[in-house]
């Protein structure tokens, strides 16, 4: 079987687990929103056990491909993925409620590949199944102050845009603002390789 890879899941890993031991609960379920291959889920799963990690995409073709990466590298506490639209209500993990409850919500490289109001909907969705002090962590490039922060962001940024105008790299501030409005407050803003981030919000 070959197995589906994204070279940026395999560069970024390690250094997004880092963070992720850090500012995860130290219990509960992680929900990771748009999993994509599967390789972040196969690989955060046993270095962040106790914690269950439950992977989900939109797509089901991504739902093969997590499967196929979770077949060959089994962690006990990773879930079988579930299909999730961050713009359906409710999302079926909360009609399906999880043991144990979701503490956590994770969306590596999401957000600026996909229109804002997938956005707006993976903030609104942390909100309904976040208990208070539940985190929802963001990775991925950033505006700041309205800005790119290097030249690569921005030619990415313009990338973005030329295959769908909807996309592109969002602004931190505007971000942060949504999730403010949301009783998401934003907790810290790691600087991270080539130019990303990691956000950390917490339910209030």
């Amino acid at each position: 079987m070959t197995l589906e890879t994204s070279p940026a899941a395999e560069r970024n890993r390690q250094f997004i687990v880092d963070v992720l031991q850090t500012v995860l609960p130290d219990t509960g379920t992680v929900l990771e929103i748009a999993s994509g291959t599967g390789q972040h889920a196969v690989y955060a799963a046993p270095r962040l056990s106790p914690r269950v990690w439950q992977p989900s995409d939109c797509y089901r073709d991504s739902l093969n491909m997590i499967n196929d990466w979770s077949h060959a590298e089994p962690s006990p506490n990773l879930r079988d993925p579930v299909l999730l639209d961050v713009l359906d209500q409710p999302w079926s993990v909360e009609t399906q409620p999880m043991t144990p409850g979701i503490s956590a919500v994770v969306a590596i490289n999401m957000i600026h590949i996909a229109p804002w109001r997938c956005c707006e909907a993976l903030i609104d969705g942390a909100q309904r199944i976040l208990p208070p002090s539940g985190v929802l962590y963001l990775y991925g490039p950033f505006k700041e102050r309205g800005e790119h922060t290097s030249p690569s962001n921005a030619a990415f940024d313009h990338s973005l845009k030329s295959r769908n105008h909807e996309w592109g790299i969002r602004d931190l501030e505007k971000v942060t603002l949504t999730a403010a409005a949301r009783q998401l407050e934003l907790i810290e803003c790691i600087p991270m390789p080539a130019n990303n981030l990691s956000v950390v919000f917490k339910r209030r």
